[in-house]
């Protein structure tokens, strides 16, 4: 049974397919065993917001007011809670531009980390940090291949 995601578009200019999102979290949960089970069980929450708003709970929940990607919180199983994925659709914007991606993927990619995270996955010293990006550079093939990266735009 596909786990409960509590999708929360924070964004005022993020166009977003909730169900193309949706399909995002179930495809990586369905291919979880490929990356060390996946989160655990339980409602996963998923917020994309502003840059901002993300520094903001950067500021206040880990010490450092400054802009990120991504913000992961770990959940609580015993209550039936797999963690929240926060991520800045405005960093990835960003990037995108500067470094000539797609932006849509790059998005992706953010909630492709922050599951990631909620799976075990760290990025905070250089032999983890290689394990994460080989972990992201999977998922992202894997969605790739089933056509599941989901388009995001902004609003006029």
């Amino acid at each position: 049974m596909p786990r409960s995601v509590s999708l929360h578009n924070a964004h005022p200019r993020l166009k977003l397919d909730r169900k193309a999102v949706l399909r995002v979290i179930a495809l990586l949960d369905a291919a979880a065993d490929r990356f060390d089970g996946g989160p655990p069980d339980g409602e996963l929450s998923l917020a994309f917001l502003t840059d901002p708003a993300l520094a903001d709970l950067h500021g206040q929940f880990l010490d450092d007011p400054t802009t990120t990607d991504v913000i992961t919180f770990e959940g609580e199983p015993q209550f039936g809670t797999a963690g929240e994925v926060c991520v800045s659709a405005d960093t990835a914007a960003a990037f995108a531009k500067k470094h000539d991606k797609d932006f849509s993927e790059e998005l992706t990619l953010y909630v492709v980390h922050g599951w990631l995270h909620l799976a075990g996955y760290d990025d905070l010293e250089p032999a983890k940090k290689r394990r994460m990006r080989a972990a992201e550079a999977r998922a992202m093939k894997l969605l790739s291949e089933a056509s599941a990266v989901p388009t995001f735009s902004w609003k006029k």
